[in-house]
């Protein structure tokens, strides 16, 4: 985590750096609050953390779902000068999910997707869904209230760890014009060590059976990891936006209405295979285009270079 924390880069809180083209977020619930991190994502899926939101009081307290809602019609403003907002929250619903569920239904399945976390890896499709549950309003349960996705957050966590492990080009390179590899995670200076140790706070584990089979797990290092559970939310709600589907057509397309070079990547080091092919580029706002894309055992550890 030392060295997360020492390759932080400096801009101002709350808002988007240059090449962050969409906002997705993730929601965390507590006991006693919901944290969300706010994700802006850029060709490639390179991504920024822009902003870092604790909502005190819990899923019990009607102002912290206040807070959820006045989260959602917030703005960023992006390095061109560009109103965002985030355009998927994806929120767990480990812990008490019926009033989870019942958010989410009032806010509306195009801005809010509910979420099921499955430690397994599916690199095929790593968010399924939805199925409905059943949701309650003002003591009434209504059958079908609300959309559930299932999230392999085990495949997320091992993208995370990898674009994490991507090497970075130096300053002589970046003033030469060469770009961060497809994937690269910015932070930016103003989180602090705690949220870095969260965001590393697993190590993925070989186990084996008494039978002689072995499979991966994710386990953690230490009690919280909110901030790396936050990433794997907001990383779910970008694949269903369709952010893994678009084609490059549609990706300069969306770097045109920010102003950024419509050309395709430079980058210092090879980077992870391009997402299979979706439609054709359209002129259309980018809100009408993603919302026509939305569909006792003994142990072996093997230790990411992550850990300090």
């Amino acid at each position: 985590w030392q060295r997360l924390h020492d390759r932080r880069e400096a801009w101002p809180a709350g808002s988007v750096p240059a090449g962050g083209l969409f906002l997705t977020a993730g929601a965390d619930v507590q006991k006693d609050r919901i944290e969300v991190d706010v994700w802006a994502w850029g060709h490639g899926l390179e991504s920024w953390l822009v902003d870092h939101v604790v909502l005190d009081g819990g899923p019990g307290d009607a102002a912290c779902w206040a807070g959820l809602d006045a989260l959602l019609s917030r703005t960023w403003e992006s390095d061109s000068g560009k109103a965002m907002r985030i355009l998927r929250l994806a929120i767990d619903t480990g812990f008490e999910a019926p009033a989870v569920y019942a958010w989410a239904r009032r806010s509306g399945s195009s801005h809010v997707a509910p979420i099921k976390g499955v430690e397994s890896f599916n690199r095929a499709s790593p968010v399924t869904g939805p199925t409905y549950v059943d949701a309650t309003s003002r003591g009434k349960r209504l059958r079908r209230g609300a959309k559930l996705w299932t999230v392999a957050g085990s495949t997320f966590k091992a993208e995370t760890y990898r674009f994490l492990r991507l090497p970075r080009p130096s300053d002589e390179e970046l003033e030469a014009g060469a770009r961060y590899p497809a994937g690269t995670i910015h932070l930016p200076t103003w989180i602090d060590s705690e949220w870095c140790k969260q965001f590393v706070g697993e190590q993925l584990v070989t186990v084996r059976s008494k039978r002689g089979f072995s499979r991966l797990e994710w386990q953690k290092l230490r009690e919280r990891n909110e901030a790396l559970d936050c990433r794997v939310y907001a990383r779910a709600a970008a694949w269903l936006i369709g952010a893994d589907r678009w084609p490059p057509s549609h990706w300069a397309d969306l770097e045109a209405e920010f102003g950024l070079r419509a050309e395709p990547l430079v980058v210092a080091a090879a980077q992870p295979a391009d997402p299979a092919a979706a439609s054709g580029a359209s002129t259309q706002p980018l809100q009408t285009r993603l919302a026509r894309s939305r569909r006792p055992q003994a142990r072996r550890i093997r230790r990411s270079s992550w850990m300090a």
